[in-house]
This record gives structure tokens, sequence and C-alpha cells, in this order.
């Protein structure tokens, strides 16, 4: 059986944890799209000298390996922003693209998330929805993820970072950061966790049926 289920959302949304709980719950397999940004934006500063070069970040996206998205350090604040930067290059997506689609449609189902899951790497998915809360939710989420690694971090901060992100991610020119028109928009700013994965669960079982 091929069946994907495309959730997107801005950071600290909450997309991540639903998606794992969505996938543990039919058995599909799970990719978070996000790390392979990451994992190449770390990889291209690293390269630069913290400068990321495209054409370096083009090649080091084309030739990712497990071992570059088990990296302990993906989940840094510095990680996020650089997954950011690689992101709006053109090159850098193109050569993600086919690594996506083909995890999308693999038999036994799968679950993608990110941030043009639903609108460019699977607008044929059986279910998208996509994921949001306020700035606000969002920042000290984020905040509380990070502090223990960065404790003279401030909420201000992290909603700053948010924002800057946010911006980028929505304004660059290829695949922006958006709701697909049929996606399920599911707000988690005043939903617990498991009210959120429900109403996901709700939507790919309606959808099985």
């Amino acid at each position: 059986m091929k069946f994907t289920v495309a959730i997107d959302g801005p950071a600290a949304a909450g997309k991540g944890t639903i998606s794992r709980a969505v996938a543990e719950e039919f058995g599909f397999a799970y990719l978070d799209s996000g790390l392979l940004y990451r994992a190449t934006g770390v990889k291209a500063l690293e390269d630069g000298r913290g400068v990321i070069d495209p054409a370096n970040a083009e090649g080091l996206a084309a030739n990712l390996l497990q071992t570059d998205l088990d990296r302990n350090d993906l989940r840094t604040a510095l990680a996020g922003q650089a997954a950011s930067k690689v992101a709006a290059m053109p090159e850098v997506r193109a050569a993600l693209l086919e690594f996506q689609q083909n995890y999308a449609r693999r038999d036994g189902g799968a679950v993608l998330d990110g941030r043009d899951i639903g609108t460019v790497i699977c607008p044929e998915a059986e279910v998208k929805i996509y994921v949001t809360a306020s700035n606000e939710i969002r920042a000290e989420r984020r905040y509380k993820e990070l502090v223990q690694a960065k404790p003279d971090l401030t909420v201000t901060q992290v909603l700053n970072d948010i924002r800057v992100r946010d911006d980028r991610d929505a304004a660059r020119d290829v695949s922006p950061m958006r709701a697909a028109d049929d996606a399920l928009l599911l707000d988690t700013s005043k939903l617990s966790i498991g009210e959120a994965v429900l109403q996901a669960i709700t939507a790919v079982r309606s959808c099985l049926k």
C-alpha cells in the first residue's frame, strides 16, 4: 500500500511530535525532512568556516549519508538557522527532492513533515495537515528545548529567531512555506499534545476508510 501523509508547518508548532505519533499509530515510515536541511546546513557551515557557499551546499545535499542525519547537533538553534538558509537555495532543494518523493511513495505508507511537503514534495499526498501555533507559544516551547544546553538564552531571543526564520521560509522564491489549499489546518496553540495528535489521527483514519 502506498499512502502519504504530508505534515507541514513552522518551527515548534508540534508537527514533529504529531508526525511521529501518526506514523506509530498506523505503522507508517517517518521522515523528518528538516533533518536533511539541518544536516546540509551544518556541514556547509563547517566546510565554509561559518559561511555557507551555495555550490558546496548543493554537493553536500546530493551526497548526504545516514550518519549525517544521526549527528547530535542538528537540533540546535544554529542548525535551524543554517537549515533555513540552505533551504532557500534552489539547488539544494532540487538535490533533496527525489529522495523525499521516493520515500513518500514507499510501500507500507509514509509520514513526512517539513515546510513544503504538501505543496511541492507530495502534492498528491492522501492526507495533508498544516500545523501551526502562535509565535509566543512556539517561542516558549523552543526555549524549553534549548535552555538546558544554553542557560543564558532568553525567550525573547528565541522569539526573534523564530520570526526571522518564519519570514525567510515564507518569503523564499522556491517552495515557500505555506499551507496547501486542501490541507487540514491544525492550530496547537491551545491544544494538548494528546488533543492535537487525536485530530491528526482522526483525519488519517477517515481517509483510509
